[in-house]
């Protein structure tokens, strides 16, 4: 049989706080790899019977990341504080009373206080949960006892539907024929797993969620799963225009032939022979004089910077070492054309002469393939000077944003939707949201709001799925009833929510789907569910949606993020128990960069963004630890705007 994926969770209120203090949990992943199976999830929790349930029922219905078996360790005792038996039996499918009988009696063997030890273990849809003891000792004991004869892979075997035929076999051959007998037929279905984690909007209004059902993972962990799933679009040729700006190189460039092609001048002056002595000269022009005729004795050529030198002239001199003698009269007796001019030194050979290939040689190496086209022209300049007419970049996505809501109004369009009769709000998400994709050079599909309608919902999504590369929401991520944005990409398009929840302030209910699609590269496209309040919407849009965008236009891993600076707080500022990204105006100044609020930070004030460059990302607020970063702290800000004086 495959691994056993394993999970483990430790129970300690003082291990929560310091992991250190937590000896059991690895203990029991050293033994899991040991035996050749892998540990995918661990976690230390207080003991708190709501975090416990909580975080066993995410675990087993995540199908993603699915465990086959949970392990906890810590808190199955008669503590005041032990409350692990009482968090996970209420969860159990199918008891497992043979597995407590045999986790006591190994424990029996050792010492009669294990009397006191309450294991509980059974599955919960495709896992299997088992609790073991706090102590090192009993969870080797515990755990060898488990791991005996092939007892729990022949479990586990039989909870993913198989037959336990190998472990029988392994039994009667290998381990000196001793018989095995249990009460269970080998019958059994291929268990389906569960994937859908939703609430279903069909169902009554007893069946809705209270509780989330998505883990609340880190930022961090939020930030990985966009890296990881998300891969670059395809490759595709371009001219060379400024519409290039914002793409990334496809190809390294090279140099098609010298530049400059032939000698020319660096500066504007005249062209003559180095052994020309100081004197008067009759000046010649392009009108006047072919390139490719020798320059005749007595006479000088007037060349511009950057222009090439007649045939029979080896150096240049500037127009400052002249002094004009006479002019040319055109048909009106005007000053026409200089005529003759006096040389005032003479000029030694290539003077002021840029050589053939003197700025790129053929061949050369001037872009290399991942550079980004800024804006700022230096490389379209480039790609336009070695004279590139098309060149390979990464494909820059096309984005469909959308609102959900009944309450919203287009400010330049209000027809308002059915609603409970007030009078709505203006939809601020998607003219912000597209006036900052359109700033970065994104083209974007507006698909308008779209009402709180499972069909109007499947429509919408249709039409982005169709003309773009990614699409951006807001509203419906959260626990209303007519929040539908995860059942529709579950339920009608068959998609995956990556992750649901991030403990981070504002943005908690950001959502991260993918819809497999037969329009996409890579067979799938992806989905940003942000919040409906406009603060949280742009800020996770800033934290998350950028990173996404740049990979998948194939911008390198590190640029993908914004830029990060180090900045002094002019403003004191409060901390939460999640990562906050509180908004400020960042200010270069003598004594570096200082950072000032933008005054109240609720997520539904989206003016806390106005004229914000920057946003603090503060530290979450730690037991003992101090409620605030003060002014004159120093913090990492994300930079998402052109600094300020």
């Amino acid at each position: 049989m495959s691994a056993i994926k394993v999970g483990v969770i430790t129970v300690s209120d003082t291990a929560s706080v310091d992991a250190a203090a937590d000896r059991s949990g690895p203990t029991i992943q050293e033994i899991v790899r040991q035996r050749g199976h892998g540990c995918t999830r661990s976690t230390i929790l207080p003991d708190d019977e709501r975090q416990i349930r909580e975080t066993v029922k995410n675990w087993c219905y995540d199908a993603e990341n699915a465990v086959d078996w949970i392990i906890s360790t810590g808190g199955t005792g008669f503590g005041v504080r032990d409350r692990t038996p009482e968090a996970i039996a209420p969860l159990l499918e199918r008891e497992a009373t043979g597995i407590v009988h045999l986790l006591l009696a190994e424990s029996l063997k050792r010492t009669p206080l294990a009397a006191l030890s309450r294991p509980v273990a059974g599955t919960v849809r495709n896992t299997l949960v088992v609790t073991l003891p706090g102590s090192v000792k009993a969870v080797k004991e515990n755990m060898e006892a488990l791991f005996a004869h092939g007892f729990i892979e022949h479990a586990i075997d039989l909870i993913r539907g198989g037959t336990g035929k190998q472990v029988h076999t392994a039994m009667g051959s290998g381990h000196g024929g001793v018989s095995h007998h249990h009460h269970h037929h080998h019958d059994h279905r291929v268990p389906q797993p569960r994937s859908i984690l939703s609430h279903d909007p069909s169902l009554p209004v007893y069946a809705r969620h209270r509780v989330s059902p998505y883990s609340q993972i880190s930022l961090q962990d939020a930030l990985n799963i966009i890296t990881n799933e998300i891969q670059p679009l395809g490759v595709v040729s371009l001219p060379v225009t400024p519409a290039l700006a914002g793409n990334i190189l496809g190809e390294d460039v090279f140099a098609p032939q010298n530049v400059p092609s032939s000698k020319t001048t660096s500066v504007d002056g005249y062209a003559l022979r180095s052994s020309d002595p100081p004197g008067t000269y009759k000046v010649l022009t392009s009108s006047t004089h072919a390139l490719t005729d020798v320059l005749p004795e007595g006479s000088i050529f007037r060349i511009n910077t950057g222009g090439p030198l007649p045939a029979g002239t080896d150096t240049v001199i500037m127009v400052e070492d002249t002094e004009l003698l006479s002019t040319a009269k055109d048909a009106n007796g005007q000053d026409a054309e200089e005529k003759e001019v006096k040389t005032l030194v003479q000029v030694p050979p290539n003077d002021n002469i840029r050589e053939p290939g003197s700025d790129v040689h053929k061949g050369d190496l001037v872009l290399q393939r991942g550079e980004i086209l800024t804006s700022l022209g230096g490389e379209v300049g480039t790609l336009t000077f070695v004279g590139r007419k098309e060149v390979k970049v990464h494909r820059k996505p096309v984005v469909a944003i959308l609102s959900t809501g009944n309450e919203l109004l287009d400010l330049q369009s209000p027809n308002p939707l059915p609603s409970d009769g007030w009078g709505g709000i203006w939809d601020t998400n998607r003219p912000s949201l597209q006036a900052a994709l359109e700033g970065m050079g994104y083209n974007v599909v507006d698909l308008g709001i779209v009402a709180d309608d499972i069909d109007a919902h499947v429509k919408a999504i249709k039409r982005g799925l169709e003309s773009a590369d990614l699409l951006l929401t807001t509203g419906g991520t959260s626990m209303g009833a007519s929040d539908l944005l995860k059942p529709v990409i579950e339920r009608q398009f068959g998609g995956t929510i990556q992750f649901g929840r991030v403990s981070m302030k504002p943005g908690k209910p950001t959502t991260f789907a993918s819809i497999p699609t037969a329009q996409g590269e890579h067979e799938r496209k992806f989905i940003f569910a942000l919040p409906g309040n406009p603060a949280s919407a742009l800020v996770t849009f800033y934290v998350f949606v950028i990173p996404a965008l740049r990979k998948l236009g194939g911008w390198p891993g590190k640029r993908c993020h914004l830029p990060r600076v180090r900045v002094k707080l002019g403003d004191a500022m409060r901390l939460d128990s999640r990562v906050e990204f509180h908004r400020v105006i960042v200010k270069a100044g003598e004594e570096g960069l200082l950072a000032m609020s933008t005054g109240g930070q609720r997520s539904s004030r989206v003016a806390s963004l106005s004229g914000a460059n920057g946003l603090v990302q503060l530290p979450t607020k730690r037991e003992g630890g101090p409620d605030r970063l003060e002014a004159g702290s120093y913090a990492d800000a994300v930079i998402i705007g052109e600094l300020q004086m």
